[in-house]
């Protein structure tokens, strides 16, 4: 027996990641091994779910993904669990296309075959909640709402009309309910997230999110609900049995550089490579040892002015790439090995300078959504030939030097455009998109095959 919950929404902002870490938060304090998951590619939440369980959270996105690589997805992060608590995305629907459940959080009930509590904003209704969740009982085959959590409700009194409206009309369970004046302010999913969670400033919210749910919501009957078969998967992107270390692949990790999915590291180890972390903003420079190097992404505009002092750790990183190891640069990493950063009041920080332009950060989003991904010539991860998924989420914008297009690691398709992305030099590959090495696992062979010829190469002068 495995027990998982997927916590759905109507829609966005409707309190789905506030009750989603209450409920997190409140089954540690039971003793239970709490695994999180969130559905799509964003890297924000999950790192809410790891600090309140303590365990890596998976992202679960069917756009990105096979269905039989989501089930491994959900298999490999849920093992030594009690219980694993699935994060939607957007509402309940909402997905790739307006017209299927590509990409949505319902087929990743469907996939998994899990059940559903879906969060209602009850704010200035009652029963009209029962018609909203009949509305979505009944608008796809496949799916499982199991149990209901009320939102916003005013009062108990409020909470009790919603309740007996939604059970009369829709036959399940109403679990519990949160206030409106339960004054629970999310964090915001600022800039500096990554640090507060690692100086545990978001721990006392975290706590007090626990003591809600756990007076206002049914945890027992939630967990009953949460009890299913288990998922099983076909055929593995992992080999049977993890590949001999032939290789050091370098990663920087820290608060500015932190964006990585699991898988991307899980599988670079099992194919042969070993892993050496090092901080790029505590001025630690890249490993002696290390024959290729990964720079992913996250913040380096929160952190620019310190990352520009770190003068030793900037032409380590410019030295190994000038030498021609196999690297890739991800978003913030990108941005990093550009010549500069500038801010939304004017300041410029000086970065790396091996693209050549510079990076100019804007107050609104500058590029967001899914990837098709394209290789070209000469792109040791991904040639002409081979393709990948991934996405792009930013708010800064590159501009070469002079206007003159630069020679470009990808062509990436969305929902609008087909353009050329990134930066291609030599062994290095950069650009703004996020890539899932799980969408073309072959790019991680490639990359290790080719840290061994640089090896090789180096250790032949």
């Amino acid at each position: 027996m495995n027990r998982r919950i997927l916590i759905a929404g109507t829609g966005s902002g409707v309190g789905k990641t506030t009750l989603t870490l209450g409920l997190m938060a409140a089954f540690r304090h039971k003793g239970y091994a709490v695994q999180g998951f969130k559905c799509g590619p964003d890297y924000i939440d999950p790192s809410f779910h790891t600090a309140v369980t303590g365990r890596a959270s998976r992202n679960l996105d069917s756009w990105m993904l096979s269905h039989d690589t989501v089930r491994e997805v959900f298999c490999r992060g849920s093992q030594g669990a009690d219980i694993s608590i699935i994060e939607g995305v957007m509402g309940l629907f909402d997905g790739r296309s307006p017209l299927s459940n590509e990409g949505s959080t319902a087929e990743i009930g469907m996939i998994l075959d899990t059940p559903i509590v879906l969060v209602v904003n009850c704010q200035s209704m009652a029963r009209s909640a029962a018609a909203i969740v009949k509305g979505f009982q009944s608008f796809a085959a496949g799916i499982r709402i199991v149990g209901v959590i009320a939102n916003q409700v005013g009062s108990e009194g409020h909470y009790r009309l919603v309740q007996e409206a939604i059970e009369q009309e829709c036959r399940i369970p109403v679990l519990g309910y949160l206030e409106r004046e339960a004054k629970l302010h999310m964090p915001e999913r600022h800039l500096g997230l990554v640090p507060s969670i690692e100086r545990g400033e978001l721990a006392p919210f975290f706590d007090r999110l626990a003591e809600l749910v756990t007076a206002r919501i049914d945890l027992e009957r939630l967990f009953e609900l949460a009890a299913c078969e288990p998922v099983t998967f076909r055929e593995s992107l992992f080999p049977a049995e993890e590949q001999p270390k032939t290789v050091t692949i370098a990663i920087a990790k820290d608060a500015a550089f932190n964006f990585y999915y699991p898988e991307n590291l899980e599988l670079l180890e099992a194919y042969g490579a070993e892993l050496l972390y090092f901080s790029p903003l505590a001025g630690e420079e890249v490993p002696a040892e290390a024959d290729g190097l990964y720079i992913g992404g996250g913040f380096p505009e929160e952190f620019a002015e310190t990352l520009m002092r770190h003068t030793r750790t900037k032409a380590s990183i410019t030295a190994a790439i000038t030498a021609g190891m196999p690297t890739l640069a991800e978003c913030g990493g990108y941005m990093y090995l550009t010549e500069s950063i500038e801010d939304t009041h004017g300041n410029r920080y000086p970065m790396l300078g091996v693209v050549p332009g510079k990076v100019s950060m804007q107050t609104k989003l500058a590029a967001l959504g899914y990837r098709e991904i394209t290789g070209t010539a000469g792109n040791f991860l991904l040639g002409p030939h081979d393709q990948a998924k991934g996405h792009e989420f930013h708010y800064s914008v590159f501009e070469p030097n002079g206007g003159e297009p630069l020679p470009f690691a990808y062509t990436t398709k969305g929902r609008k455009s087909t353009q050329p992305e990134g930066y291609l030099q030599a062994n290095l590959v950069a650009g703004y998109t996020h890539v899932h090495f799980a969408s073309s696992p072959g790019l991680v062979q490639r990359w290790i095959q080719a840290c061994a010829a640089f090896k090789y190469d180096r250790y032949r002068e």
